[in-house]
């Protein structure tokens, strides 16, 4: 028998890698979704099977087809409404950070966002 079946681990890390692309927390999901961040640990980790119901709330609060967790496709921002408030240099870190290839560089990228912006916090 050839593996056809997507496990729960695989589907966790689509999980993971939409709710990062979202620069949403496990907290923040786990509110959306209506259970606990823990859970939301586990769903990632593959440590927990995902019911039909849940799978379709957390594909709701990702704004993802449920079907996209059963695809190896490139995980992608969801699009933002063009917000007339942007200024010119926040519409070209969101256009430029759209053009960004991989999941990967776009962690990178947010990783290096959220230490500057401890270094320097708004008061």
């Amino acid at each position: 028998m050839s593996k056809n079946i997507i496990t729960s681990t695989e589907i966790g890390a689509v999980i993971r890698s939409h709710r990062q692309a979202l620069g949403l927390s496990q907290e923040q999901l786990a509110e959306k979704v209506g259970v606990s961040y823990q859970q939301v640990q586990r769903y990632e980790n593959g440590m927990t099977t995902l019911n039909v119901e849940n799978m379709q709330r957390i594909a709701r609060a990702l704004d993802v087809s449920p079907a996209s967790f059963f695809t190896a496709q490139e995980v992608h921002a969801a699009p933002t409404p063009d917000d007339p408030n942007r200024n010119a240099d926040e519409k070209t870190v969101l256009r430029l950070f759209k053009k960004l290839p991989t999941a990967a560089d776009k962690k990178l990228v947010i990783s290096v966002i959220r230490r500057f912006s401890k270094k320097f916090p708004t008061k």
